[in-house]
């Protein structure tokens, strides 16, 4: 038997070999090297059983054996590795100014990274256009190196629904948006599945599998573009909340009587917090890069009212920070975005104020750290999203091309 959410269903022999593909492919995955025999003592599946499963993963390209070790006591064995060699998983990231694509291979090697300029026009339809010309060169490059690509995620900056709509990017001037629906049209239907996601929550599924502090359990990722939205890891699963809109701590109010947020109320974290605040006003997109840059560089040579502003902040984004610690007690919050070059000046005061608001002993064993993965953590996170769903059995069928 299986269970849904409907209660318990008949499971027929496909979706117990599935589900038993899945548990041999991910243990290939942590655990590589490793043997047949590994498997079948870690997992609980009978040898045969094992030989079976590894043998389909290796027909299909998924796992490949590497030689034999000596290393251990008894015969030498077959060692077994992750292949994937034909397949690619593609993350894109869709922001104020440009767009962010990365495809991995099955282990989470980068095959490509592209960042390319993006305006999102004056209408939904112009803007997917122009993310579905950057995602069919994608498709198309992965086809000329021979690989199937498992899947497409998409990360938006804004609320999306638990079933990938986009039902507000205030950012992109985006509303009740089928992104999903309106870019499978753009690419012609192209055989692969297309999800859509919250940004902070495919960055905060990059953190969890490929960041510093991978596989941890409990985790936060704070975005620090032009808005703050929080990705959040409860017990190893990502938190959506009931329609999918959890993680907007860039709107919760630190100060009534403080400066106006985009979003029309005032104090809010993101508007005392967030990049505008950190710049005083937000510059066209094209320019904030290199005012963060200048803002840097002064911090670097003591400047007062720099050194002064990122304090202020930093105590804002601690503020933030805290009532994350005592709500949620996660492992680490990782900030992400702008505030990674920022972090050496941010971080100092965000941890006096952890320990002067979390209630637990040592902030309850929260830690803030910057993020070590680069600006595309959300698209790195969009392509581990498509291998989370090859790890929960969605295995792949035939090569997809676009014509």
């Amino acid at each position: 038997m299986i269970t849904s959410t409907t209660g318990p269903q008949p499971a027929d022999f496909a979706d117990v070999r599935a589900t038993n593909l899945a548990v041999v492919l991910r243990f290939v995955r942590e655990h590589a090297p490793c043997s047949r025999a590994d498997i079948a003592a870690s997992t609980g599946l009978n040898k045969a059983t094992v030989s079976s499963l590894v043998a389909d993963l290796i027909d299909r390209r998924l796992v490949r054996e590497t030689g034999l070790t000596e290393n251990r006591v008894g015969r030498p064995a077959t060692m077994l590795v992750l292949d994937g060699s034909p397949y690619a998983a593609i993350g894109v990231e869709i922001n104020v100014d440009h767009v962010s694509a990365v495809a991995t291979d099955l282990a989470g090697e980068r095959l490509l990274t592209w960042r390319r300029s993006f305006s999102a026009g004056d209408s939904v339809n112009q803007g997917v256009a122009s993310v579905g010309a950057i995602i069919r060169r994608v498709v198309n490059r992965m086809a000329k190196e021979e690989r199937q690509v498992l899947g497409l995620a998409v990360a938006v900056p804004g609320l999306v629904d638990v079933q990938g709509t986009v039902r507000l990017a205030p950012n992109l001037g985006w509303r009740d948006a089928d992104i999903g629906g309106d870019l499978a049209k753009a690419l012609r239907d192209p055989g692969f599945p297309i999800q859509v996601d919250n940004d902070a929550n495919l960055a905060a599924l990059a953190e969890q599998r490929w960041g510093a502090h991978a596989g941890a359990s409990d985790l936060v990722y704070l975005t620090g573009e032009i808005g703050v939205g929080a990705g959040i890891i409860l017990d190893g699963r990502l938190r959506r909340g009931g329609l999918g809109y959890s993680g907007e701590i860039g709107h919760v109010q630190l100060d009534p009587e403080g400066p106006e947020c985009h979003c029309g109320r005032r104090g809010c974290l993101e508007a005392m917090a967030g990049i505008g605040a950190v710049l005083r006003k937000i510059p066209s997109p094209a320019e904030i890069q290199i005012e963060i840059e200048e803002s840097v560089r002064l911090a670097r040579t003591g400047d007062p009212g720099t050194l002064a502003a990122l304090d202020s902040v930093g105590r804002s984004l601690g503020r933030g920070v805290s009532i994350l610690a005592n709500l949620l007690n996660p492992e680490v919050v990782i900030l992400g975005g702008y505030y990674v070059p920022l972090a050496p000046w941010l971080l100092p005061a965000v941890h006096e104020e952890l320990s002067d608001r979390v209630i637990a002993a040592e902030a309850g064993g929260c830690q803030v750290v910057a993020s070590t993965l680069d600006h595309d953590a959300a698209a790195l996170g969009g392509a581990a999203r498509v291998l989370d769903s090859i790890d929960s059995g969605r295995l792949p069928g035939g090569l997809s091309r676009i014509p």
